[in-house]
């Protein structure tokens, strides 16, 4: 029974989520707005991503940043070109081989991703970039509008494991 409960507990706060998302990039309505979503699941990020681009009437653009990438502001820049999109999402951040450098150097471009792009940027982060973000980004972690979050921590799923067991 518990973990039925847990089961839909999950679907109602995965919708909940869906549904701040989708609205805080609608509220952004063209201004710059760092908005931070937090997935541990590759497959539930992916699953997330193509429910808001199927219904958000805001067009969604994606960019996965390859491994390679050193900085976020020149990765975005030379990706989308002089187009501003109307919301773009941010994925691919757990395989970048120098996500600390990338994080730092982001943190030192903040001011001009919001002078450059006139439209809300969500990046897709999972505990460890999030940490990573607090610990070598505060000022860019405290610029995010909100962090909205997607799944449940290991912690967290270790209780309710331990609860239903």
């Amino acid at each position: 029974m518990i973990g039925l409960m847990n089961s839909q507990n999950s679907v109602v706060n995965a919708t909940a989520a869906i549904k701040t998302l989708a609205r805080a990039i609608m509220v952004a309505g063209g201004d710059f707005s760092l908005l931070l979503a937090c997935c541990n699941s590759p497959k539930r990020q992916q699953d997330i991503l193509s429910l808001l681009k199927e219904y958000s009437p805001v067009d969604i653009r994606e960019i996965i940043i390859p491994p390679s990438s050193e900085t976020l502001y020149t990765t975005i820049n030379a990706t989308i070109g002089s187009s501003q999109p109307e919301a773009l999402m941010i994925t691919g951040l757990e395989s970048v081989t120098a996500i600390n450098q990338l994080i730092v150097s982001t943190n030192l471009m903040r001011d001009e991703l919001r002078k450059q792009f006139q439209f809300p940027l969500v990046l897709w982060v999972n505990d460890d970039i999030l940490r990573r973000l607090i610990w070598l980004a505060p000022d860019l972690k405290d610029w995010a509008a909100c962090t909205i979050r997607f799944d449940v921590t290991q912690v967290q799923l270790a209780k309710v494991q331990a609860i239903s067991a």
